[in-house]
C-alpha cells in the first residue's frame, strides 16, 4: 500500500496560556506566564511546593475556561477534570477543522486518539478518602468510569458518533507526542481518513505535588515569583513546574483534506519512538533515547537534519533532562548549528505531563504556519560551551519555518519525536 499522506486541519488548546488557539498562541508570543502561586489554596498549605501552571478560570470569551461552556449537562457528573478539558479542546478543533461527517462511512471513518498521563488522580483520592470513612455505599456508580485513562476519548466518539479507531495513550509525559503519531499511522495504514488526536491532563493536586516534590522533580523557592521558576536551559534551572491542560489535533488524510476543500496547516511528515532502557526517571547523560527518537522521525519524514528549521525541546528546567536532550539536539544536527533555532515553551505553559507533546505539537504546527519561534522564558545564564545554540531567549524570533521537530520524554524513559512540515 502507498503511503498516505496526513495533514493537520485543526487545532484546540486549554491551557495555563488561556483558551483557545488564538488566545494561547497570543499569549505565548507575547511572553506570557501561566504559572501561579498556590499558597492560598486549601490543601498546599505545607507542600514543599506551592507553585503551579492552572487553567485560568472564568468566562468563555475572554479565553478562560468554565465547564457549563464546553460541556452537556450531566457532564460534570460522569466525567473528570481532565476529561473537560479533553472535550473543549476537541470541539475547538473539530469546529477549526469544519469537519461534520454526516454519512455512517465518513463517522466510520473517522477516529479518536486521545490520552492522558495521570487520569484523574483528584478522584481516586477522594473515593479513597469516602471508603475508607463510609464504605461501599460512599463510592459513585461513575468512579470507575471517570477514572480511565481512555474516558476523553470514548466520551467523545459519542458526542459526536464517530466509529474509527477509539484509542487512548498513557506514556508519562510522551502522551501527548504519541497519540498523535498512532492516530498518524491509523490514516497512513488506512483504518480512518480523520482522526482527533492529542493528549489531556488535570493533577495539580496536593497529592501529585507532594509526590513529585519527593522525586526531587519539582522547581522550589519561587513561591514569591513563580513566573520565574519554569527556566529551560537556564543556569538556574531546578526542576519542573507541574501544569495542566489539553490539546487536541485534527488530522486527515490529504487528499481527503483537498477534496473538501479544508484549510492545511501543516503536514505531519515523520514520527519516532525509542526507549532508553537506563533508568525510571533520568534519561542517559549523552542523550542516546532522543538522539534515536529523532533520528526516525526525520528518515520517516525523509528530511535532513540541514532541512529543520525549529526545535520544539522538551526541556523541562530540570538540571540533567535539559543537557541530556542538549546533547543529543547537538549531536542531530551537529554541522547545521548555525540555522537551528530551538526553544522550550514550558517556560511559559509549566509542564503540562500527558498534555504536554499535544500542546507543544499545536505550537510547532503554529511556528510553521506563522513563521515565527515561540520564546524560552527566564533564560538569562547559559554556559558558552555547553548551552551554545539559538534557544529564541525571552523574545519570540520571526523566522522562515518550513520543517520543525518537537520532542517529548517521559518517565519509564519513553520518548517521541513529531516532525512538521510545510504542505506542498
Amino acid at each position: 500500500m502507498a503511503q498516505r499522506r496526513v495533514v493537520v486541519t485543526g487545532l484546540g488548546l486549554v491551557t495555563p496560556l488561556g483558551v483557545g488557539v488564538k488566545t494561547v498562541w497570543k499569549n505565548l508570543l507575547e511572553g506570557q506566564c501561566g504559572i501561579v502561586s498556590l499558597a492560598d489554596v486549601k490543601g498546599f498549605e505545607k507542600l514543599p511546593v506551592r507553585i503551579a501552571a492552572c487553567v485560568p478560570q472564568g468566562p468563555k470569551d475572554q479565553g478562560q475556561f468554565t465547564a457549563s461552556e464546553w460541556l452537556d449537562r450531566g457532564d460534570d457528573r460522569t466525567m473528570a477534570k481532565f476529561s473537560h478539558y479533553a472535550i473543549a479542546a476537541a470541539r475547538q478543533a473539530i469546529a477549526d477543522a469544519e469537519w461534520t461527517p454526516e454519512t455512517d462511512l465518513q463517522k466510520q471513518r473517522t477516529g479518536v486518539c486521545i490520552g492522558s498521563g495521570m487520569g484523574s488522580l483528584e478522584d481516586i483520592v477522594e473515593t479513597s478518602s469516602a471508603y475508607a470513612t463510609g464504605g461501599y455505599r460512599k463510592v459513585s456508580p461513575m468512579f470507575v468510569p471517570k477514572i480511565l485513562i481512555n474516558m476523553a476519548a470514548g466520551h467523545l466518539t459519542m458526542k459526536y458518533g464517530f466509529q474509527g479507531p477509539n484509542h487512548a495513550v498513557s506514556t508519562a509525559c510522551t502522551t501527548g507526542a504519541h497519540a498523535i503519531g498512532d492516530a498518524m499511522r491509523f490514516i497512513q495504514y488506512g483504518d480512518a481518513d480523520v482522526m482527533v488526536a492529542g493528549g489531556t491532563e488535570s493533577s495539580v493536586h496536593p497529592l501529585a505535588i507532594a509526590g513529585f516534590a519527593r522525586a526531587k522533580s519539582l522547581a522550589t523557592q519561587y513561591e514569591e515569583n513563580p513566573t520565574e521558576a519554569s527556566r529551560p536551559f537556564d543556569g538556574d534551572r531546578s526542576g519542573f513546574v507541574m501544569g495542566e491542560g489539553s490539546g487536541v489535533v485534527v488530522l486527515e488524510e490529504y487528499e481527503h483534506a483537498k477534496k473538501r476543500g479544508a484549510k492545511i496547516y501543516a503536514e505531519l511528515k515523520g514520527y519516532g519512538l525509542s526507549g532508553d532502557a537506563h533508568h525510571m526517571t533520568s534519561p542517559p547523560t549523552n542523550g542516546d533515547g532522543a538522539i534515536r527518537s529523532m533520528r526516525r522521525a526525520l528518515e520517516v519524514a525523509q528530511l535532513s537534519p540541514a532541512e529543520i528549521d525549529y526545535v520544539n525541546a522538551h526541556a523541562t528546567s530540570t538540571p540533567v533532562g535539559d543537557a541530556a536532550e542538549n546533547r543529543a539536539i547537538k549531536t542531530v544536527f551537529d554541522g547545521h548549528w548555525d540555522r537551528l533555532a530551538v526553544s522550550s515553551t514550558k517556560g511559559a505553559t509549566g509542564h503540562l505531563l500527558g498534555a504536554a507533546g499535544a500542546v507543544e505539537a499545536i505550537f510547532s504546527i503554529l511556528s510553521v504556519h506563522e513563521n515565527v519561534v515561540p520564546p524560552t522564558l527566564n533564560l538569562y545564564k547559559q554556559d558558552p560551551e555547553e548551552f551554545n545554540l539559538n534557544y529564541v531567549p525571552r523574545v519570540a524570533q520571526e523566522k522562515q519555518v518550513n520543517a520543525v521537530i518537537t520532542n517529548s520524554f517521559g518517565f519509564g524513559g519513553t520518548n517521541a519525536t513529531l516532525c512538521f512540515a510545510k504542505s506542498v
